[in-house]
């Protein structure tokens, strides 16, 4: 059976993470890429959760993670000599 509830907590949790999104892009750099890295391992760690054995939504997790990685370090990484 269907749970009702399921759309309403879908679209109440895109609403909180559009905002926390739009929150996390008025922060001064390097804190800006953390926070919003930080986002996407939060959403990647439920995902991977929530796959409770689905192969493409663990794959998926994966790739919000290994981005939220990205994200986080980018900032931090030695950047060229000009």
């Amino acid at each position: 059976m269907p749970d009702p509830l399921r759309p309403v907590l879908g679209f109440l949790g895109l609403a909180i993470g559009f905002g926390l999104y739009a929150l996390a892009g008025r922060l001064a750099e390097p804190w800006q890429s953390v926070t919003i890295g930080a986002l996407f391992a939060l959403l990647g760690a439920a995902a991977w959760g929530y796959a409770k054995g689905e192969r493409w939504i663990r794959v998926l997790a994966g790739a919000l993670l290994l981005y939220a990685l990205f994200r986080i370090l980018f900032p931090f990484l030695p950047r060229g000599m000009s």
